[in-house]
């Protein structure tokens, strides 16, 4: 398919493409509209950007990926313009104040146990996770969560990594983890961030099904303003 793209008519489908004519997803779209050869990984985006937005397009809904189309002139000119490492405090910052929080509050109640409800508050409670001395002030924190939240589900059945799973990648955490491994981090913030998708991926536990749908359809929507403000961190040009 040749010609300028037309953002006013363009359709994001889920996955990679082989040729523009079977279809793009939001980082096909980018290359298209840099006039960049046919890719899932135009050279012209951040790749912490490009990390979070295929995982992104691929776990939104047919309708909900439609959001994402006005940020595909945005994201043209990220590569390399030093805000990586915010990119990834941000998406950190998400996925343990906002992402984990938010199944923790799903954990259930037992005997009047509402342990993995005080860590979602603890979490959100949290300074922001934006360098790695407050990313390893919130490890204890984390590593409460991750075991209070494990203990809650395995007290009322076995829990599934398959379902846990399926549910932390429809709720965006998995883009948001990407994002955050993309950044090169020194062995101390790689066990911070670590620690937060342990504690997140236990939060998820067996959350799924229509008691998770909200929850779901929530952080995607947060999952959304979060990867706009990663394109441009502190309203940075």
């Amino acid at each position: 398919m040749t010609g300028t793209i037309d953002l006013a008519t363009l359709t994001l489908a889920k996955g990679a493409h082989g040729t523009r004519e079977d279809g793009v997803c939001l980082l096909e779209a980018v290359a298209w509209f840099a006039g960049q050869a046919h890719t899932d990984h135009p050279p012209c985006v951040s790749p912490v950007l490009a990390a979070f937005g295929r995982n992104l397009n691929d776990i939104l809904p047919d309708g909900k990926r439609q959001e994402l189309v006005p940020l595909v002139p945005l994201l043209p000119g990220t590569a390399s313009d030093g805000h990586d490492e915010t990119r990834g405090y941000l998406a950190l910052d998400w996925l343990v104040r906002t992402y984990a929080p938010a199944f923790l509050d799903l954990a259930p109640v037992t005997d009047g146990n509402s342990e993995c409800q005080a860590s979602a508050a603890a979490l959100r409670d949290l300074p922001p996770i934006n360098s790695l001395h407050n990313a390893q002030i919130a490890a204890p924190q984390l590593k409460q969560a991750r075991d209070r939240a494990r203990a809650a589900w395995d007290a009322l059945w076995d829990a599934s990594w398959d379902a846990a799973g399926a549910a932390s990648w429809a709720a965006a955490g998995a883009a948001s983890w990407a994002a955050v491994r993309a950044v090169s981090w020194d062995a101390a913030g790689d066990a911070a961030w670590d620690a937060a998708w342990d504690a997140a991926g236990a939060a998820a536990g067996d959350a799924a099904g229509d008691a998770l749908a909200p929850t779901v359809a929530v952080l995607q929507d947060s999952a959304i303003g979060l990867y706009r403000a990663m394109i441009t961190p502190g309203g940075a040009s």
